[in-house]
């Protein structure tokens, strides 16, 4: 496998479940890991000083600790702008799949899942792509990937997303195909659509961005002095779709659910997950808290993220007449439980950002389906309205850290933040909501969560 994409995330989830398999004695397959810029050569210099070796904590609710050695990632690739040794990896007959972690923001897709060519480093991603360069997108790195892989016929690949995007394979295939279209290389892209797959899938493990001090926590605890630990809870999931064009691992031995349809389990996830985890983070910020688990013993921050989920997300994924194959309230506690493990230290700001893909990704389905069963929206427009005031905040440079949204035009959200009624302005905005856009039902709803929130933040009793 040939993963792009080295983060904590991948080091806590994917590289596990594949140390997992190696240690129950299948030994036939490994990691190839790289990254597709240059910001983080420091952690990838130091897992090739260390082998692609790396320590794992994991630590759960109950506060019990472990500690295991990863040794999947067996080559580190250093990134260099051509990303020749990329290239070649991924061009290799032995590799059979090219896995990836970009973030929800990497991509660019407007409401219409087609490509935002708005954004400049994707823009100019198609531009290098035509002259046979290499780009630093996901798309501009596996156009130059599949291109070599083609030309040295090494076979089928499966492409296979690692993100938190919902439908995650079939949209960024979209994208993959769309941008392969406007190089004007009709040849590979009907290679692309006859030899390569990219299955659905849903990952899930919540992994905070390793502290200072977990170095010498690590060396304290088993003796080995990691440069690149990574630190998570104990929970871990990964749902995948059974469409794998090449081989793939056995990873069923191992807990990985390979299933027919990936949808319920990403739509419960994404839903009741990823956007209670941005709730708890934006309502957290406002009161002055820096972590989630103390957002999540928050009286009034776990009452708004509870009523999210059981008011609004639970009718659209489960009714009497069509049940679904999660416990969808049992799922919610869990979830509530995880984000209370106060171990873990997952902070606000690494969970806050990227709001503007997040409302469209993770929110915006909610609020749709809702209004489209003219049901009230309450409870779900507490979300956008804590993200407004969040967003507030950073337009007037008074946030307690730096906040990074690589969807974020910055004029755009300065002048939203200006508007004369930015409840308005936002609910207006189509990539934010589609097809609910302006919909006075839900400027309605964000008005009044808005004047909720100011109470919330004044201190002032529900």
């Amino acid at each position: 496998m040939l993963h792009l994409g080295l983060g904590s995330f991948h080091r806590a989830h994917q590289a596990v479940y594949l140390q997992r398999l190696i240690e129950a004695g299948d030994t036939r397959w490994s990691i190839t890991g790289a990254n597709l810029r240059g910001d983080m050569a420091p952690v990838l210099d130091a897992l090739q000083a260390q082998g692609g070796s790396y320590t794992l904590e994991t630590v759960s609710p109950a506060g019990e600790y472990r500690y295991e050695r990863i040794e999947s990632i067996r080559k580190v690739l250093p990134w260099e702008p051509t990303l020749a040794a990329v290239i070649a990896c991924g061009a290799a007959p032995a590799t059979r799949i090219v896995s990836f972690t970009v973030t929800e923001a990497g991509y660019y897709l407007d409401p219409k899942d087609k490509l935002d060519l708005s954004f400049t480093d994707l823009s100019g991603d198609v531009e290098r792509a035509r002259k046979g360069e290499a780009g630093q997108t996901i798309y501009g790195a596996l156009c130059a990937i599949l291109r070599a892989r083609k030309a040295a016929n090494a076979g089928p690949v499966t492409l296979l997303n690692c993100d938190n995007l919902r439908h995650n394979g079939e949209r960024f295939r979209a994208g993959l195909l769309e941008f392969i279209g406007m190089t004007g290389d009709d040849a590979l892209l009907q290679w692309v659509r006859t030899n390569t797959t990219s299955p659905n899938a849903m990952v899930d493990r919540i992994t905070p961005r390793p502290p200072p001090e977990l170095r010498d926590r690590v060396k304290a605890a088993t003796g080995w002095d990691d440069a690149v630990p990574v630190t998570g809870e104990s929970f871990i999931q990964w749902v995948v779709e059974d469409d794998f064009i090449a081989e793939r691992p056995d990873w069923g031995r191992v807990g990985v659910q390979l299933v027919d349809s990936v949808a319920p389990y990403e739509e419960a996830k994404i839903r009741i997950l990823n956007a209670t985890h941005s709730c708890i983070a934006w309502a957290g910020t406002l009161i002055g808290l820096d972590f989630i688990h103390e957002g999540t013993h928050d009286v009034a921050i776990r009452k708004m993220a509870f009523d999210y989920v059981t008011d609004d997300v639970i009718p659209c994924l489960s009714s009497p007449t069509s049940p679904g194959p999660i416990d969808l309230p049992a799922y919610r506690d869990v979830v509530l439980d995880r984000f209370g493990n106060p171990a873990i230290r997952d902070t606000n700001q690494r969970v806050a950002m990227d709001g503007f893909s997040k409302i469209p990704g993770f929110i915006a389905p909610t609020v749709r389906e809702r209004l489209a069963a003219s049901e009230s929206i309450d409870s779900v427009a507490m979300l956008p309205a804590l993200f407004l005031a969040f967003l507030q905040r950073w337009h007037r440079g008074v946030l307690p850290y730096e906040y990074h949204d690589q969807s974020m035009d910055v004029a755009a959200a300065h002048a939203l933040c200006d508007a004369v009624d930015p409840v308005e302005t936002m609910c207006a905005d189509v990539a934010l909501w589609g097809s609910a856009a302006s919909d006075a039902r839900l400027v309605d709803a964000v008005r009044g969560a808005s004047e909720k929130v100011t109470r919330f933040v004044e201190g002032v009793p529900a």
